[in-house]
């Protein structure tokens, strides 16, 4: 471990960055789409590309990020972050929009694993909660909130703003980190066979904690998407659906700080809380398709932003805690594309169903679903082989 919690704040801007555009953009375009000139299949494929190079990079990038260090892998992917988004600016058909998001993706794929991977190397084990909780709030603000910054962006100086905005955040994180952060030593690494990397994913210290980080994200990505949506249907005026994404965002930020405390002074807490937050997900996607109202929708996005802030934290705070420094980065890089599938499996599934039946019964769909992969995630995490009530000693 590196005895420096300094420089930690440019990381928190990288998570914030990563988050916003995954979202920001995604729900600009998604209201750009007539002024675009975007048919629904071209709009579907241009989304698809920012996590289909997420999806694909991540563990690369997070394997990378041991073998060369983790600051030159988050400058980088900054850096190309920044030109991506420069290239939105300019991108003046369907075609170049969809190479700025494939770029965009691709650059997040490197600097978001391996910011993960260097708030747990910076701060170690035993803290790794407290700061976990810290960095998942900048990052959850980007989830929730990027809709909402984008929405305010385009309409006030169009999609070109969206992307300049985006472009400054990161050419800022990059230069802060550049600067700020210490630098992180590569550690020796042992040579890892196929068949110990295909261990070492299935073991129940990994699968448990990114199961259920991934129903988080998957609930987080169908609440940001479909809840304004369900709003409007019944009715509501525009804000109403909107500002319960607010409220989601808010209570997840507030929370997760707090919850991530709690993983460092009560470790043996961890279990009970990560299932309290899935409980909390499940009921209250379960009351959106049931009974859909609009008490149910504020109640229910502070549910959802209270289960987020629960799991996120403690989910990346016992992966830090049950692996060795020098694979670090290829944990958070697997990590981090379980939270991708989940990302964009939930929102699929809820529109899959929707389309042939009806929202209530796709929000049904994502409950079983999600119920499922809890339920296993819950078990594993309460297996002997993945405690984390001594973490591991520092290198």
């Amino acid at each position: 471990m590196v005895d420096q919690k300094g420089g930690l704040g440019p990381l928190y801007l990288a998570g914030f960055t990563t988050a916003f555009g995954a979202h920001g953009v995604a729900a600009a375009l998604g209201t750009e789409t007539e002024n675009l000139g975007l048919a629904f299949a071209t709009l579907g494929l241009i989304l698809a590309t920012y996590d289909i190079a997420e999806v694909i990079l991540k563990p690369v990038f997070g394997t990378l990020s041991d073998r060369v260090g983790v600051k030159p892998v988050i400058v980088g992917g900054l850096l190309v972050f920044a030109a991506a988004s420069l290239l939105g600016v300019f991108a003046a058909s369907p075609l170049l929009l969809a190479l700025a998001r494939l770029a965009q993706g691709a650059a997040a794929a490197g600097f978001s694993p391996a910011s993960s991977s260097a708030v747990a190397r910076l701060v170690g084990p035993f803290l790794a909660g407290r700061y976990f909780g810290k960095y998942g709030s900048w990052k959850g603000l980007g989830y929730a909130g990027g809709p909402l910054l984008g929405a305010a962006l385009i309409t006030w100086a169009g999609l070109p703003a969206l992307f300049l905005v985006l472009a400054g955040l990161s050419l800022v994180a990059s230069l802060w980190t550049a600067i700020s952060m210490p630098s992180v030593p590569v550690l020796p690494k042992h040579c890892s066979t196929l068949a110990d990397i295909v261990k070492q994913s299935t073991a129940p210290a990994f699968l448990g904690p990114v199961l259920l980080l991934a129903v988080a994200t998957a609930v987080l990505g169908v609440a940001v998407g479909f809840i304004p949506l369900l709003a409007a249907r019944l009715g509501a005026d525009p804000i109403i659906g909107m500002g319960a994404v607010s409220i989601l965002a808010v209570i997840s930020a507030l929370v997760q700080p707090l919850t991530g405390r709690i993983h460092d002074s009560a470790p043996q807490r961890v279990n009970t809380l990560i299932s309290a937050g899935a409980a909390l997900l499940l009921a209250a996607v379960a009351l959106l398709a049931v009974v859909p109202s609009l008490p149910v929708i504020l109640l229910g996005a502070a549910a959802i932003g209270l289960g987020v802030g629960l799991i996120t934290p403690l989910g990346f705070a016992r992966l830090a805690a049950t692996t060795p420094p020098e694979r670090m980065g290829r944990t958070m890089g697997s990590a981090e594309l379980g939270r991708e599938v989940g990302d964009a499996g939930g929102p699929i599934l809820v529109g899959l169903v929707a389309g042939a039946a009806t929202l209530p019964l796709g929000l049904g769909a994502l409950a079983v679903a999600c119920a499922v992969a809890a339920a296993g995630g819950a078990i594993m995490m309460r297996s002997p082989a993945s405690s984390a009530d001594h973490p591991k000693g520092t290198e």
